[in-house]
């Protein structure tokens, strides 16, 4: 084929990815409006809209300032987190059926957090994300350094997922001893397990967004060499890829966007497994648009489920990680039934 035919293609390929991302922004923007406005306390858009422009300090001024704000952006920032998170994972493990908590990082949180309880006498939310964030980092780097021990050129997708599976198993079953000796240690393991976006704060939002970032724009770094990756090790060192440093540049966005998500949200099943299939026929296995397409569809997935948890079951509501999985596992059981997947 001419150089001149496949010009337009090229052309055409490239409008309509960004016809689909601007549609994702969309989809965001429409479930942050639902986020803000709808609750056991509906708000008219009207009102939202003046609650955030003009408050005056009436009650709908307080409910959406204080309580809605920052947990539609924790929701955001935590679904663009695990989805993106969750595309990088599978493509570095080539395993459609890899999430960010192979790596270890969940079961690093849970452990980190239930121990500065016994350790350190913790007892306020933000010192449980401090820990759990720094637990998630040393179980990342215990799998990635478990990974290519032994090996050459760094770790394999597949002793990353057995060393992940170790990690988590061992890391699991200590974490379940702690929680039987402390009642306290329990309550917080069990609000967290759930996972949950309710009761955090802006300085909730404060704390990681510093990580987010920087997991973001590690992983678009990583997007070309995942690329490179995709076409087999040794392609991609034939095209100058340094395959361990892409891999290890990979390892750490996933843990600086699972690390943080995980450990101010609690466990979010089903976000990073679910989301990059729903990406991946829209862009492609093109990550450089993968990525960001898989992000924006995290952050709308997981600010809708949180909503719905809101209006089932007036007047309380359902935690979103539960929400999440009650969605998620008939919703993946169909995928992969009724949808040849795109290959990795």
């Amino acid at each position: 084929m001419s150089a001149t035919a496949v010009a337009p293609r090229l052309h055409d390929l490239r409008g309509r990815r960004f016809t689909v991302l601007l549609v994702l922004f969309a989809s965001v923007a429409v479930a942050v409006v639902l986020s803000i406005t709808i609750g056991s306390k509906s708000v008219p858009p009207a009102d939202a809209w003046h609650a955030l422009t003009a408050p005056t300090g009436t009650e709908n001024d307080i409910v959406i300032r204080s309580l809605r704000v920052p947990r539609t952006v924790l929701g955001v920032l935590a679904g663009l987190a695990l989805g993106v998170a969750g595309a990088l994972m599978q493509g570095h493990t080539r395993n459609p059926l890899a999430d960010p908590g192979l790596l270890g990082v969940t079961q690093g949180a849970a452990f980190a957090m239930v121990s500065s309880i016994i350790l350190f006498g913790a007892s306020s939310l933000l010192v449980y994300i401090w820990f759990g964030l720094v637990g998630a980092l040393v179980a990342s780097v215990a799998v990635f350094a478990l990974g290519m021990a032994g090996g050459r050129g760094g770790p394999t997708p597949v002793t990353l997922a057995l060393a992940g599976t170790a990690v988590s198993a061992l890391l699991y079953a200590l974490t379940s001893a702690i929680v039987l000796l402390d009642e306290q240690a329990m309550d917080v393991f069990r609000f967290w397990q759930a996972g949950s976006i309710a009761a955090r704060g802006g300085d909730v939002v404060w704390q990681v967004l510093p990580f987010i970032l920087a997991g973001l724009v590690l992983a678009m770094v990583n997007a070309p060499g995942l690329n490179a990756l995709s076409l087999g090790e040794d392609v991609a060192r034939s095209l100058g890829q340094n395959i361990p440093m892409t891999r290890a540049v990979g390892v750490a966005a996933v843990t600086l966007l699972s690390g943080a998500a995980v450990a101010a949200c609690g466990s979010l099943a089903f976000v990073g497994l679910i989301v990059p299939h729903l990406a991946r026929p829209l862009s492609g296995t093109d990550h450089r648009w993968l990525l960001p397409y898989s992000g924006l569809i995290g952050a709308a997935l997981l600010l809708v489920a949180d909503v719905i948890g809101r209006v089932v079951a007036p007047p309380g509501e359902l935690e979103v990680g539960v929400v999440l999985a009650l969605l998620g596992a008939p919703f993946f059981v169909a995928l992969v039934r009724r949808r040849k997947p795109v290959r990795l």
